[in-house]
């Protein structure tokens, strides 16, 4: 052998790391240390104009995991859909939602408030109604910050309110953008959720410019990832490619118990704590920690 490199692979007790999926060494991230106060709230946008890329099953498991970890956590539902009050089991056609938060000055946040089973995770829920919001404010004075106002009210209560928007980059979604601090972009490891992303970093950009010049990518999380596809792993190659450190190192995979704990209306870590899933959020919570998204 002739490079010290070489040299220094074939020692005893120098092996090579273990390396993750997205081909950087695995990382283990420390549990955190409980917080001795609350508040006031960092605002994480969960954004991806693509529907179906695990928005709303990234809200309510990373939600639920950083509140096991002693986290006040509030969840905001800003999608038409309604999925993420459905997901926590909340109730959402008579209560107070964030439409009507949205359309009322005068409104209380802390009307729309309801606890979900998980201690320490809130939600403010949708509906349908939320579909008519965009017309109804687009004659706004400052249409673009109304949900900032709107969560300013509770902003102290919390250590972390995560926004699940709709798959669209309309209105709704430039309030998230506009009252965040931070983006985290959940995204398919297919192609086509991938061709996306440009144009949503293009957005975030145009906000960070125009409307919110704190607004940071907080992280591009890979979800439905299946390392037994090499379609999979060659998204994933060029998440991390175009994208670098912005890429977290955890990776959700792909799994059947996330829409059994859907329909069951609770998070994966109170479905099947001991299942890998469940770790997975876990392990997400404890490296956004860990690069300063969350407290």
């Amino acid at each position: 052998m002739s490079g010290g490199t070489e040299q220094a692979a074939a020692l005893p007790g120098l092996d090579a790391p273990a390396m993750g999926p997205t081909g950087r060494p695995l990382q283990e991230f420390p549990v955190p240390a409980p917080l001795t106060g609350h508040g006031p709230a960092r605002i994480i946008a969960m954004c991806n104009q693509k529907g179906g890329v695990g928005k709303t099953t990234t809200t309510i498991n990373l939600g639920a995991a950083l509140a096991e970890y002693g986290r006040r956590v509030l969840a905001v539902d800003f999608d038409p859909q309604g999925a993420l009050s459905a997901g926590l089991g909340i109730e959402n056609h008579e209560a107070t939602t964030i439409y009507d938060l949205l359309l009322s000055s005068k409104r209380d946040t802390r009307e729309a408030i309801q606890h979900s089973s998980v201690e320490g995770l809130d939600v403010i829920p949708a509906n349908i109604d939320l579909s008519a919001a965009e017309v109804h404010l687009v004659s706004e004075v400052a249409r673009e910050q109304i949900l900032a106002r709107v969560l300013r009210q509770v902003s102290d209560d919390y250590d972390l309110i995560l926004v699940d928007c709709q798959p669209s980059l309309g209105l709704l979604t430039v309030n998230a953008l506009t009252a965040a601090h931070g983006v985290l972009v959940p995204l398919e490891c297919e192609y086509f959720a991938l061709r996306g992303v440009a144009l949503l970093k293009e957005t975030i950009d145009k906000v960070q410019d125009r409307l919110n010049p704190a607004l940071r990518l907080d992280g591009i999380l890979a979800t439905m990832y299946d390392s037994r596809t090499l379609h999979s792993r060659e998204v994933l190659q060029r998440v991390v490619e175009a994208f670098g450190p912005s890429v977290l190192e955890t990776v959700i995979r792909r799994t059947v118990k996330f829409p059994d704990a859907s329909v069951a209306g609770t998070p994966i870590t109170q479905y099947a704590p001991e299942h890998s899933a469940s770790d997975a959020y876990r392990q997400v919570a404890r490296e956004l920690i860990a690069r300063g998204a969350v407290a």
